[in-house]
């Protein structure tokens, strides 16, 4: 049941979201919107208002945004896609990945702002001490302030970092204050042979709603996710692939470990969500994205009819690549023999 849950909760967010992007976006240009759907298969309830219809679907596994002139019959309508300029269909198309990606970054505001909060590198104060580290064996506790490295003062921790990190195994006098009372201590950086730098093993004050520097370790974080996506598409990384089968085994793994692992895998999902949807694929938004680069190059469109059929050869790759997956992630997880 907590798998279940927790899938929906997941892949509602990302569909909603992404839906919605191409649904805003349709209606600051002037498209009419015919349907608004969360799911697919058989409605399960819906309303319609505005000339929209909008619906929740039993298979929470999609969704779909329905605008008018995606049906070659309607495509002369002045408020139909098709009618609009490049620009604003580009904009409709690369709203849905864009919003995916804005999603990522809001979830890990969320997370460090209320959550899990940033580390405070306005202060020098000690936020914790590392056990087995030479900080612990020269005696450096929580809460300390260092306020000198080797009589240079200190007052940040950027000041801590630059005064340590090139001292790897070099003896040095930090000065902290504990309380009303100011200590010298002698420590020897160790030195840490990934980074080449010395480290003590202290790490700093982490706070709770700082907005300006949880809104900076969002975008760090955001970047970290893209630069890895980024590594993996051009070879320098493994590819690892997983169907909806193993999506929703991971999520029910990470769903037991607590409600932050689930924000921080819907985040790592959303991302990849946005970008695998702009790659110039038939049948994804980077697909028509393409075709639209084409037609503002040829100055008129490509026949409709040619350009459905690639889209319909693009689907259904998809759809067998993504049975090939979810056979892959059947065999993987036990659930058929190999």
């Amino acid at each position: 049941m907590q798998t279940f849950v927790a899938s929906i909760f997941v892949f509602g967010l990302l569909i909603l979201v992404h839906e919605l992007g191409h649904f805003f976006a349709a209606r600051l240009t002037g498209i009419r919107v015919l349907e608004l759907a969360i799911g697919f298969g058989p409605k399960l309830f819906g309303w319609t208002r505005n000339k929209t219809d909008y619906s929740l679907r039993a298979v929470p596994l999609g969704g779909f945004c329905r605008m008018l002139g995606e049906d070659h019959e309607e495509s002369n309508e002045p408020d139909s896609f098709p009618r609009k300029p490049v620009l604003h269909r580009a904009f409709v198309l690369l709203a849905g990945a864009a919003m995916n990606l804005v999603l990522a970054v809001a979830i890990f505001f969320v997370i460090f702002f209320f959550m899990t909060g940033v580390p405070d590198m306005s202060t020098s104060e000690i936020g914790q001490v590392l056990e087995n580290t030479p900080a612990e064996e020269a005696g450096l506790q929580e809460g300390d302030r260092i306020t000198a490295v080797n009589s240079t003062a200190i007052s940040r921790w950027e000041g801590v970092l630059e005064s340590i990190s090139p001292r790897a195994r070099e003896e040095i006098a930090l000065t902290v204050q504990r309380g009303g009372e100011s200590l010298t201590l002698q420590v020897t950086p160790a030195l840490d042979e990934e980074t080449g730098t010395g480290k003590i093993g202290i790490v700093p004050v982490v706070r709770k709603y700082m907005f300006v520097d949880s809104l900076q370790g969002s975008f760090e974080r955001f970047g970290m996710v893209i630069a890895s996506i980024f590594q993996v598409l051009t070879g320098r990384a493994p590819l690892d692939v997983a169907g909806p089968v193993g999506i929703v085994s991971v999520i029910g793994e990470v769903a037991q470990t607590g409600f932050i692992n689930l924000l921080l895998l819907t985040a790592l999902i959303s991302i990849s969500l946005g970008i695998m949807n702009l790659l110039p694929i038939p049948a994804l938004d980077g697909g028509r994205l393409l075709f639209l680069a084409v037609e503002a190059v040829r100055g008129r469109p490509i026949d409709p009819e040619k350009e459905g059929m690639i889209h319909f050869i693009g689907f259904a790759f998809l759809i067998m690549l993504i049975l090939f997956i979810t056979y892959q992630d059947l065999i993987r997880l036990n659930i058929f023999p190999n």
